[in-house]
């Protein structure tokens, strides 16, 4: 298989009930983030706004969502119900996902990159 060239080839590539769980993922990401560029980076649909914001990815069980290692420790009380890692969170394919969490998440990022690159 070839390897997306666009979140649109990437989400493509899904079955239908996981294309409306990542189009909901990326509809939220781009609430949260309007200035934010699509592109494709480590083969997963990311967002980047002077620097990365985001990153996701489907997998056979869950979708993976990276927003750095900051983005995570600054939200990691909120994942009590998920497996969670340093950089990660994984959030089950046959549960809602948390829209609103995600939001907050994008949005912290979006501060953050905006603060350090005026220093």
């Amino acid at each position: 298989m070839k390897k997306p060239e666009t979140i649109d080839e990437y989400i493509a590539a899904y079955p239908p009930p996981v294309q409306l769980l990542l189009e909901h993922l990326r509809e939220t990401i781009h609430s949260a983030a309007p200035n934010a560029e699509e592109t494709i980076s480590y083969g997963m649909p990311a967002f980047k706004q002077k620097k990365m914001l985001v990153y996701f990815a489907a997998y056979k069980k869950h979708i993976g969502f990276y927003p750095t290692s900051s983005g995570i420790k600054a939200f990691e009380k909120n994942f009590i119900n998920y497996k969670w890692s340093k950089g990660a969170v994984q959030f089950p394919i046959d549960k809602p996902l948390p829209l609103k969490l995600v939001s907050k998440i994008v949005a912290f990022r979006v501060k953050e990159t905006t603060s350090k690159s005026e220093v």
